[in-house]
C-alpha cells in the first residue's frame, strides 16, 4: 500500500469510521484533508498529515465554500463519502423536517461532492470514489425510514456513477459497514446492548473501526484495479442469516 503523492478528502473525518479511515491513509502516504461541522477544530489534530475543512452538508454557503477551496487545490485523487447523520424515529411520527435534513445529508451532500470532484478527477486521469453506506441500505430495521432510505440510495447512486465515470479511470464503490464499535457506540448503547447485538452476528462480535477501514483503504488504493459500481458489506455476515 502506497498512497504517496495521493491526495485525499474523507467527510465526517473527525471521529469513529472517518478519522481511521484518515490515519491509515497517513500512515500509507497520503495527504488528506478530513471535513467535519465544527468551524474552530485544530487543523492538525487528527495526525501529521491530516488536514481539516470546515463542511456543514446542512448548509449551501459551506458547501458552495467548500467546493471553492477543492478546486483550488488542483489534484484530489479519492473521495471518500463518510459524513451521516440518523434519526431514529417511526413512519407515524416521521417529520418532513428530519426526512429532508437526513437526504441533504447522507445523499444530496455525497452526490455534489462527486459532481465536482470527479470533475477534478478526470482533469487527472482517475481516481477513487467511496460511498459509506450501511447494513440498513441492505436489509430493514424499525424506525430508520430515513436513514435506510438514504444509505439505499446511496447505493444506487454509487452504480450509476460507476457507469458514468468508467470510462475516465475512477472507480465507484460503497461500502456497507455492520455493527461497529464507536465513540457513538459507546454513548448510545449499554455494555447489555452491545453484548446482546454481537450475538446475533454469526462472528459473535462488533467491528472495529479499524477493520472497516481496511476495507475502506483496499478499495481506493492502487491494489483496486477492477472493482467499480460494488456494494461491499463489512458485517461479520449479519446480513446473511
Amino acid at each position: 500500500m502506497d498512497f504517496s503523492g495521493k491526495r485525499a478528502i474523507v467527510t465526517g473525518g473527525t471521529r469513529g469510521i472517518g478519522k481511521s479511515i484518515c490515519v491509515k491513509l497517513c500512515e500509507y502516504g497520503c495527504e488528506v484533508f478530513a471535513t467535519g461541522t465544527s468551524i474552530d477544530t485544530n487543523p492538525r489534530s487528527q495526525g501529521e498529515r491530516i488536514n481539516y475543512l470546515q463542511l456543514d452538508l446542512l448548509e449551501d454557503h459551506s458547501i458552495k465554500q467548500f467546493i471553492s477551496n477543492i478546486e483550488r487545490m488542483g489534484s484530489i485523487d479519492i473521495l471518500i463519502n463518510n459524513a451521516g447523520i440518523n434519526i431514529i424515529e417511526p413512519i407515524d411520527t416521521l417529520t418532513m423536517e428530519n426526512w429532508m435534513k437526513i437526504i441533504k445529508v447522507n445523499l444530496t451532500g455525497p452526490m455534489v461532492l462527486m459532481k465536482s470532484i470527479s470533475k477534478i478527477m478526470k482533469d487527472n486521469n482517475g481516481g477513487r470514489i467511496l460511498n459509506i453506506s450501511s447494513i440498513w441500505g441492505i436489509i430493514g430495521k424499525e424506525k430508520r425510514n430515513s436513514y435506510a432510505a438514504t444509505k439505499t440510495g446511496i447505493i444506487g447512486l454509487s452504480r450509476t456513477v460507476a457507469l458514468d465515470l468508467s470510462p475516465y479511470n475512477i472507480r465507484v464503490n460503497a461500502l456497507c459497514p455492520g455493527f461497529t464499535i464507536t465513540e457513538l457506540t459507546h454513548s448510545t448503547l449499554s455494555r447489555e446492548e452491545i453484548d446482546n447485538l454481537a450475538s446475533e452476528v454469526p462472528l459473535r462480535r462488533f467491528a472495529n473501526v479499524e477493520e472497516i477501514a481496511n476495507v475502506a483503504i483496499f478499495l481506493c488504493s492502487e491494489m483496486n484495479t477492477y472493482i467499480t459500481g460494488q456494494t461491499i458489506i463489512v458485517d461479520g455476515g449479519f446480513t446473511i442469516k
